[in-house]
């Protein structure tokens, strides 16, 4: 069974002959694994069934020699201390939002590899990601703080900021799965909560963000494609409305914040999860043992569908090359892979 048959199955709530994967490592702790022969070993087999494909132009800037680049959106990020994501410089404000240059959504090559991955892995589940995709995208243009005293103090502001946002977006989910009908999925980045809740509160994230997230999902949803998203944080309270607007698939599943098996339980045959394995404590403290056992748990839970095994986010630096090798060894190595 290829891989897309395999997350299709999986997203049917079907039982899988193994638990699909998609793994992914920051910089630091790719480095780490691949230090060793073994970790390279182990790194040499890994083949995830969904097949990302970035269409936002967020990480696609040139650096310059103090790790810092302007992206398309004309918001700097400095990489020089996190290499992966970076720490942006807000420059939108209320003054100025009327100035602000949006960009292309049908600029030159937007969607090339998007078109190179289909044509190349037929046999892969393919997404099309939309990484820092609305909530994301308006604080980092405008500054976190910024924005919740503007959720406060100029609502209209806010919802004007989210509009512009969200007619780009729709544009290019449009001209995406126009040019590349190939496409299984639509993936969307935002991480609405933190490990206390859902960080502006669930009646604020109804009002402002639901609506909107709707619109971008029904997009997709209209042109036969599933919905993924990929929300950090302990947002259990929205789950259910996640659910009503069409996610199918809810990543990354932190189990620091959420009973994983019960929450699986409590969703099968409704939202899919892709995530689950500890990245705050197993991956970094635990050992190689703990790693095998916990993930050969999670192999035996995905294995009646719905549910993609991974770290909850991409593995930090902080996780040791013993695990990170045992976590692969036994999601690679698992039983029935080869069927």
């Amino acid at each position: 069974m290829d891989s897309k048959t395999l997350v299709r199955r999986m997203l049917d709530f079907q039982p899988v002959p193994r638990t699909p994967y998609c793994i992914d490592f920051t910089v630091p702790a790719l480095r780490k694994l691949r230090s060793t022969p073994a970790g390279r070993a182990s790194h040499g087999r890994l083949e995830n069934d969904l097949l990302l494909t970035p269409v936002f132009r967020v990480e696609w800037g040139s650096r310059d020699r103090r790790g810092r680049y302007r992206d398309e959106y004309g918001l700097e990020w400095d990489r020089s201390i996190d290499p992966d994501i970076g720490i942006p410089r807000p420059f939108v404000t209320p003054d100025n939002l009327d100035q602000v240059a949006w960009p292309d959504p049908l600029a030159p090559g937007r969607f090339d590899a998007l078109r190179r991955n289909i044509e190349a892995r037929p046999d892969r589940f393919q997404v099309m990601s939309l990484d820092f995709s609305l909530y994301e995208r308006a604080w980092g243009m405008r500054g976190l703080e910024n924005l919740y005293l503007d959720m406060a103090e100029r609502p209209w502001f806010v919802e004007a900021l989210l509009d512009r946002i969200l007619a780009f977006n729709l544009q290019v989910i449009e001209a995406g799965l126009d040019a590349c009908p190939g496409v299984d999925c639509v993936h969307f980045g935002d991480d609405f909560g933190d490990q206390q809740g859902v960080s502006i509160g669930p009646v604020r994230w109804r009002r402002l963000l639901k609506p909107r997230l709707a619109k971008q999902y029904a997009l997709a949803k209209a042109a036969g494609k599933k919905v993924s998203i990929h929300s950090c944080g302990r947002v259990q309270e929205i789950l259910d409305d996640l659910v009503e607007i069409g996610v199918d698939l809810f990543n990354p599943f932190q189990p620091e914040v959420m009973d994983v098996e019960a929450t699986f339980a409590r969703y099968r045959g409704r939202l899919a999860f892709w995530g689950g394995i500890s990245t705050q404590r197993l991956l970094p403290y635990a050992s190689p043992g703990e790693v095998t056992a916990t993930v050969e748990r999670l192999i035996a839970m995905g294995r009646a569908g719905g549910y993609v095994i991974a770290p909850a986010h991409a593995v930090p630096g902080d996780a040791r090359g013993e695990n990170m090798s045992a976590m692969l060894a036994a999601i690679v190595g698992q039983e029935g892979a080869a069927e």
